[in-house]
């Protein structure tokens, strides 16, 4: 089956506007053969890098608070409006769609992976565990409850968003719970990532499809363009024995590559991180 990676940027505090780009490269990814399209991190409610929202150790500003209440209605409330939206396309479009949201309950704001098929709509959402930095200014942290794999008609869909691929623990709570295809919103465009996406393909033999934003001065609202930051995507798509299939990709667009989900167990013929390379007699795993 062919699967896709799409690289663009939020259109920060303006969610129709990224809905509309959304849609047309969920239109792009379904006219390309793609059954999945991965979307990035905070996609729809935005990553606004390179913004401090006022904050100094043991202190906030007024300031501050006024953006961040400018960030909280950027938020999208799950299940609402915008993952029936969201759950519309994929059912138009007989496409599985994973993406980056900011979510919105009560008082605080979560870091969010959806996960939608043609046949049930939503079908699994994750919060993001472990906020980096100062992003634990404005989201709040994920639990175990939200840490599932989603059975679809592809296979098994699991979502680890940005840093949360270097959390050794939920990479191995993944595998554990046989995701074959590992879905990695992102914000990170260094070059290292590109190792870390090949690293837990080899080592979950798995596909990983790592979709980054590729966020431009254009996407900032003229009053905060010149603090906004900017990302440069780098997306890319690998195989389970770690070769890459499409990508890094430059610039905004779609990445597609055909995947065979027996690669998957070629690959563990040799290496199976949960199966016969656990040794259960010297460690234990369990999630809490």
């Amino acid at each position: 089956m062919k699967v896709a990676v799409v690289q663009t940027g939020a259109v920060l505090f303006d969610n129709a506007a990224t809905l509309r780009r959304m849609e047309r490269f969920c239109r792009e990814a379904a006219a390309g053969g793609a059954r999945l399209a991965v979307f990035p991190e905070a996609l729809l409610g935005g990553y606004p890098k390179g913004l401090t929202f006022g904050i100094t150790l043991g202190s906030r500003s007024e300031a501050g608070r006024d953006l961040f209440v400018r960030y909280a209605k950027s938020a999208i409330v799950c299940p609402g409006p915008e993952t029936e939206l969201l759950a519309g396309w994929a059912k138009e479009l007989e496409l599985h769609i994973v993406t980056g949201v900011v979510e919105r309950e009560g008082g605080t704001l979560y870091c969010t992976g959806l996960v939608f098929s043609p046949e049930a709509g939503l079908v699994a959402k994750h919060r993001k565990l472990m906020p980096t930095a100062l992003e634990r200014v404005i989201w709040g942290q994920g639990d175990g409850s939200t840490a599932q794999v989603a059975e679809t008609a592809l296979g098994r869909v699991g979502v680890a968003i940005c840093w949360e691929n270097y959390m050794p623990l939920y990479r191995q709570h993944l595998y554990e719970r046989g995701v074959q295809l590992w879905c990695a919103p992102t914000v990170d465009s260094r070059e290292i990532w590109q190792a870390s996406m090949r690293h837990i393909a080899y080592e979950g033999r798995c596909f990983v499809l790592s979709a980054c934003q590729h966020l431009t001065k254009a996407d900032w609202p003229e009053d905060l363009r010149e603090q906004g930051g900017t990302i440069e995507g780098r997306s890319v798509i690998v195989s389970p024995m770690g070769e890459v299939l499409a990508g890094p990709l430059e610039g905004e667009g779609v990445l597609f590559a055909e995947v065979d989900l027996d690669e998957i167990t070629r690959g563990k013929f040799d290496l199976d991180v949960a199966g016969h390379y656990r040794r259960p007699d010297v460690f234990s795993f369990a999630l809490t």
